[in-house]
């Protein structure tokens, strides 16, 4: 390829042109990319017929990976000459992925590029919920010994529990492997059952979604927002669980009513919940789930699959696709196609 292709990519995504330009050019060199590369970046979407000149121009679109921005079917109408969108994350439900579909566009996410991140959370999250961690921290740092307290209460291991895994696709197979290394029990729902062998390689045992719901002591979700897992954890699935059940949301906010999470964390229905994700980002100060102070609850702001190596393997992995299909390649991890 020889110098005279020229490429225009648009990002939605905070980072300016010139941070753009440092990511891209040691990869693409590394590549054999021998094309110009020229980043246009866009936050303000408010000028409407230069949002559209902008992306009638574009070869590749970023999407935008705090999901500020979203990419709907007027956007990808003006994609002209757009050969792939790819969201620099996992998540992608700010896409109309359908309206790609119909306009020939691939969207790409970044795969597993964050399996490890995100699985080293969830079990870190269930273990300092097992055992109060948060709890008796604070209570400590406020001069309180309430060692006989939490006796009482209860604390546990996570070796002998049941783990239930509510999709196993990569980080739900991580969190998998790790669970098992504590002497905890796998069991798991997903859309798509695996084959047996594979069930049998990673340890695990399939169980109907209302099962796993009611024979978990510790459940995670691992599965992408769609129209069929918006609230699939609502009141009824929430009364299902033990008392002793903990939740654990490092996925998407909006697959939780995070009212009734609320209410069951109030109610002690189960046992404790750890969340990462909410239905709005940041989540106001009225949210259903903060101010829970007291209760076995741990809210962190959407941090699972953001450490430092995860978010290196994510521009890797983004900027290596933008490339390959630049210079004729196939896109990996399409989710549209």
């Amino acid at each position: 390829m020889s110098g005279s292709f020229r490429f225009k990519i648009v990002s939605f995504t905070p980072y300016p042109a010139e941070i753009l330009r440092a990511l891209f050019m040691p990869l693409a060199e590394e590549m054999g990319f021998q094309g110009e590369l020229e980043f246009k970046v866009i936050r303000d979407l408010s000028d409407r017929e230069r949002l559209h000149r902008e992306l009638e121009e574009a070869d590749v679109v970023i999407g935008d990976f705090t999901f500020e921005i979203p990419i709907n079917r007027d956007m990808i109408m003006h994609m002209k000459r757009v050969r792939l969108i790819q969201q620099p994350s996992t998540g992608y439900d700010h896409i109309d992925i359908e309206a790609a579909r119909e306009a020939g566009i691939p969207v790409a996410n970044v795969g597993g590029a964050n399996s490890i991140s995100v699985a080293e959370h969830t079990i870190a999250m269930a273990l300092a919920l097992l055992k109060r961690m948060f709890q008796s921290h604070v209570r400590t740092q406020g001069g309180e010994w309430t060692q006989q307290e939490f006796f009482n209460l209860g604390i546990y291991e996570l070796h002998g529990k049941r783990w239930g895994i509510i999709g196993m696709g990569r980080i739900g197979r991580e969190v998998a492997k790790r669970v098992k290394a504590f002497g905890a029990e796998v069991i798991y729902y997903d859309v798509r059952r695996l084959p047996e062998g594979v069930e049998k390689e990673l340890g695990v045992e399939y169980r109907p979604f209302n099962r796993l719901i009611s024979e978990a002591d510790v459940i995670s979700i691992h599965v992408p927002l769609t129209p069929e897992t918006r609230h699939m954890i609502g009141e009824r699935e929430l009364r299902r669980m033990k008392g002793s059940a903990i939740l654990i949301n490092p996925s998407r906010g909006e697959i939780v009513d995070e009212e009734a999470l609320a209410r069951a964390i109030k109610n002690r229905w189960i046992f404790g919940a750890g969340v990462d994700v909410y239905s709005q980002e940041p989540p106001p100060k009225d949210h259903p789930l903060l101010g829970l102070e007291g209760f076995n609850v741990i809210t962190t702001p959407h941090l699972a699959g953001a450490t430092n190596e995860a978010r290196q393997r994510i521009i890797e992995t983004s900027v290596r696709n933008v490339i390959r299909v630049l210079m004729g390649g196939e896109p990996e991890n399409v989710v549209n196609l």
